[in-house]
């Protein structure tokens, strides 16, 4: 078994002092090449959207970091920025860097008690929010926890009331501060400044504040699209739809203001779908549940039209070709078979296109991260044309610290360390990093405690290193369950198996100190609300505010099937005995982090009773 694997730095970052410069040498490159893209209309997606160069995007960034000066943010000063994905949280981002302070990301769905304790550990003293709901926490949160803050700032007129501030008019105090004096402030921080103080959503405990600093961002904007140069380059565009409280989304833009890349951002991820067809995006970075959507919805189509044993076939007929295209990668292909050929050329008629033109028509890859993507998931979308680069990272590696390779795409595994990172499996299995994006610590010291050995960060997951140097993610540490008979489970593989289920959004296995293992299969609201027509099942057996399982005999029996086919993949002592349908609540993020990932504790949490009927 290989225990560590690095890989070698590609660009040198000495030159660069702070984030600042990824944005000031590129407006001095490519002045007026679009950086971004914003809707003409508010609201409607459909209509032309405005293109912003780099050039005029500086100009923003500048003014508000001069309003900002004026208002009295100092060096080193906390500004917090909650909202919902949009523009101008890019604009915000970069001009609170230009002004030298640090930024505080708030996820836009964050209570109001986590929004207090944030402000309050990070000394925070600006808010910036999107919706009048954002402003509304925020001030709230200001009033509990006594602070001596310099205002809350919406981020547009008109969306709060007539009179209240936004950083319109902190921009218009641009003329109180001179050029000199912004450019003595931007270049304030030192690489070893803290650039951004990042909360963790985690899906157990308290949020954690990780401190990354400008050096971490910028070795990893810089190497990461030197490695990515066929994905992330001038001739291409994206739409950023993840979180930009999420380091990944908010490395993703850095990466592309430093490469030239158009930036279009939406806050709706339900609105993706349709916008992908006005913007014709090139690359796209989501989490492996809008690719299962994204499938589930052309099965869904290929039923209505009585379809279904084709599509099957097409489906089989994409993995196999995936997994040819997987060895060319490797050197190792022989030439497909004329029947393969022959089938995918078909399919490719009759389904792959019309998929491709659902993506826009110009994708030519999809970063999938945050979870773990299924290898044939990843197979099925190389095979229709769009390979899949799926990538491992955290909060506190400041994004991706392992990554496929264009070229070099292993389907089940999260790739290689990237430039300038270090991979280590421990003794038990877990995974530890170290390098350029790993951060040294938490603002609160306490929380470093045990959070690195040797140098190296401990993950908290489980993991495995191939001759190649590629990771293969085996599960979260503190998931594994020990049962009564002291045997030691690892759940994430049939939690995965189960969850490919077009009916389940979700699984938890439960076992821990129990006779035997069982689970909660969390089912997703529209699908099996569509499912219950089709099947003749009366929608109201799917009650999704109390958190009970369903016990329709015909659900039952479809979900069986998905269990049976997840426990044949593990061995006899991994497998579930009893498990128990529950319906979510639509449109409820409780249960999941930003990034879709489940809450193992609030599951278990609500669902106690359902636990308690499982073991009865």
């Amino acid at each position: 078994m290989f225990r560590e694997h690095s890989t070698p730095l590609l660009v040198d970052i000495d030159g660069y002092r702070n984030v600042t410069e990824l944005l000031k040498r590129r407006a001095e490159d490519a002045p007026q090449h679009v950086a971004f893209e914003v809707p003409e209309k508010s609201g409607d997606l459909s209509a032309p959207w405005q293109p912003i160069s780099t050039q005029d995007f500086l100009a923003e960034v500048s003014e508000l970091a001069k309003g900002f000066i004026a208002a009295g943010v100092k060096v080193g000063d906390a500004v917090a920025i909650m909202s919902e994905t949009r523009y101008e949280w890019a604009v915000v981002d970069l001009a609170a860097w230009f002004a030298g302070a640090v930024v505080v990301p708030i996820y836009d769905t964050a209570s109001p008690a986590q929004v207090a304790a944030i402000i309050r550990d990070a000394d925070v003293q600006i808010a910036v929010g999107g919706s009048p709901d954002q402003i509304d926490v925020l001030r709230q949160a200001v009033r509990e926890t006594d602070m001596d803050v310099l205002g809350v700032w919406a981020m547009s007129a008109g969306t709060t009331g007539l009179n209240d501030p936004t950083i319109k008019d902190l921009a218009a105090r641009a003329t109180e501060v001179s050029d000199d004096e912004l450019e003595q402030r931007r270049l304030a921080a030192g690489p070893d400044s803290p650039a951004t103080i990042v909360y963790t959503s985690g899906t157990t405990g308290d949020p954690k504040g990780a401190v990354l600093t400008h050096r971490n961002f910028i070795g990893q904007v810089l190497n990461i699209a030197a490695a990515y140069g066929d994905v992330v380059h001038p001739g291409g565009n994206t739409i950023i739809f993840l979180p930009l409280a999420h380091v990944l989304a908010r490395g993703l833009q850095l990466i592309c203001i430093a490469s030239g890349m158009r930036i279009a951002h939406l806050a709706d991820p339900t609105k993706v779908v349709a916008t992908l067809k006005v913007l014709t995006p090139t690359f796209l970075v989501v989490v492996p549940r809008v690719l299962q959507k994204v499938q589930e919805a052309a099965s869904q189509k290929a039923a209505d039209m009585g379809l279904s044993a084709l599509w099957r076939a097409a489906c089989l007929t994409a993995i196999e070709w995936g997994k040819q295209r997987e060895e060319v990668d490797s050197g190792s292909a022989q030439l497909p078979s004329l029947g393969l050929r022959i089938r995918h050329s078909f399919f490719d008629r009759l389904f792959f296109r019309k998929l491709r033109a659902v993506l826009g028509g110009r994708v030519d890859y999809i970063l999938s991260g945050g979870a773990t993507l299924d290898a044939d998931l990843s197979l099925f979308f190389r095979g229709i044309g769009v390979p899949v680069i799926e990538g491992y990272g955290l909060t506190e590696t400041t994004a991706p610290l392992t990554g496929n390779l264009p070229g070099s795409i292993r389907s089940g595994t999260v790739g290689a360390p990237l430039p300038g990172l270090s991979v280590r499996i421990s003794d038990d299995g877990e995974v530890l990093a170290k390098g350029i994006g790993v951060f040294e610590g938490y603002r609160d010291p306490k929380h470093d405690i045990g959070a690195f050995v040797d140098g190296y960060f401990r993950t908290g997951d489980l993991g495995v290193l191939d001759t190649d140097g590629r990771l293969t993610l085996n599960g979260r540490l503190k998931d594994v369950i020990v049962t009564a008979n002291g045997k030691t489970v690892v759940p994430t593989v049939w939690e995965n198996a189960v969850a490919a289920h077009p009916l389940i959004s979700d699984a938890v296995m439960i076992g821990e100190g129990r006779p035997y293992l069982s689970a909660i299969l969390l089912l997703d609201p529209e699908v099996i609300t569509a499912w219950a027509g089709t099947a003749g099942v009366k929608s109201q057996i799917f009650d999704t505010t109390s958190f009970d399982e369903i016990k329709d005999s015909r659900l039952l029996e479809e979900l069986q099937c998905a269990v049976d086919t997840a426990n044949a993949l593990v061995a006899r002592s991994e497998q579930v005995r009893r498990f128990a349908p529950v319906a979510a609540t639509p449109g409820d993020n409780t249960l999941t982090t930003p990034t879709m990932k489940i809450k193992r504790r609030i599951v278990l949490e609500r669902g106690a009773h359902v636990v308690d009927n499982l073991y009865r």
